[in-house]
């Protein structure tokens, strides 16, 4: 079956399509897409979404809809997410995207969100990843990490079972636009914007549900640029940064470099798509904090997300 699965998000507007068969429950990629198009862009303060962010996604739909003719898609499914739950327009932007694109489009609550999310991280995890560590596919009890640009989603879960799961109000253009206003930030200000992440996830995120946890995923933007600069990638190659093995240690020293260079130069460094510069503090910050909530030294990178979950689903699997 050919799908086409869109993840508008706060940060990010992506495309997936690919045949799916149900049979073995895998996927084949045919297109992949992703812009950065901040939808979010002062939600945080404004609780609606601003005409300039909603033009900015609309454009990039047009081009994705071309996309998904082209290649002659069957179903297709269009997921909104945190800065579409916030909003006081978002339902009237829901009805926009579904009535003017032809897209399925739904606003997930959080926990919808979550279940995609672990159902696409832990969809084809035989074999081994690029440090040639297993997988996480051994039934261990595994937290999945997916770091957005509005919230940042925990599930928790073992083989293809997610268990416990919250969707937390920080996200890397949230926590950017609260917390830094100078270029580069100020000391003070990173570290304001980490006690405020650290509170949110240790309100967020029971004991019990930590402690239990003994390896994890990490998935979307902040991850995969965070492989993709330790590898200096040039260009992006998906397929050393699906599995890289991500040390804790690694992200605080990403954090120190990115932190220290005003936004122009970060959209220079290599490995980094220059569009995420603005975030990508916020995104180490809050990826680093979310690794200690759960007392990890180390992550794996993947590139299967809520795209690959949504795609799933569309073909009747999870």
């Amino acid at each position: 079956m050919r799908v086409a699965v869109v993840d508008i998000g706060t940060n990010s507007t992506r495309l997936l399509i690919a045949d799916v068969d149900r049979d073995s429950a895998t996927l084949q990629e045919l297109v992949r897409r992703s812009h950065v198009t901040r939808l979010g862009e002062g939600v945080d303060s404004s609780g609606s979404l601003s005409p300039a962010a909603i033009d900015r996604v609309l454009a990039t739909l047009k081009e994705y809809r071309r996309e998904m003719d082209d290649h002659d898609c069957q179903v297709n499914l269009a997921v909104l997410t945190s800065a579409v739950r916030d909003a006081d327009n978002g339902d009237e932007f829901a009805a926009r995207v579904r009535e003017d694109y032809r897209l399925d489009a739904r606003v997930l609550r959080g926990e919808e969100e979550a279940q995609l999310t672990f159902l696409g991280a832990m969809s084809g995890r035989a074999g081994e990843g690029v440090s040639g560590e297993p997988r996480a596919d051994d039934g261990k009890p595994t937290v999945v990490i997916d770091v957005g640009g509005g919230s940042t989603e925990f599930v928790v879960g073992s083989g293809h079972q997610a268990g416990f799961h919250v969707s937390l109000q920080a996200g890397v253009v949230r926590m950017s636009e609260r917390h830094i206003h100078s270029d580069p930030p100020a000391p003070h200000e990173l570290q304001d914007l980490a006690a405020d992440v650290r509170q949110t996830f240790r309100d967020g995120l029971p004991a019990r549900e930590r402690e239990q946890v003994t390896r994890g995923i990490a998935v979307a933007g902040t991850a995969t640029s965070a492989a993709s600069i330790d590898q200096e990638l040039d260009p992006y190659d998906p397929e050393r940064v699906d599995g890289y093995d991500l040390q804790l240690g690694t992200i605080e020293l990403l954090l120190a470099r990115l932190a220290d260079m005003s936004e122009e130069r970060r959209r220079a460094v290599v490995g980094l798509h220059p569009d995420r510069a603005p975030t990508i503090v916020a995104g180490m910050i809050v990826l680093g904090e979310a690794l200690r909530a759960f007392g990890l030294e180390h992550v794996e990178v993947s590139e299967h997300d809520i795209l690959h979950g949504g795609a799933l689903r569309l073909a009747g699997v999870g």
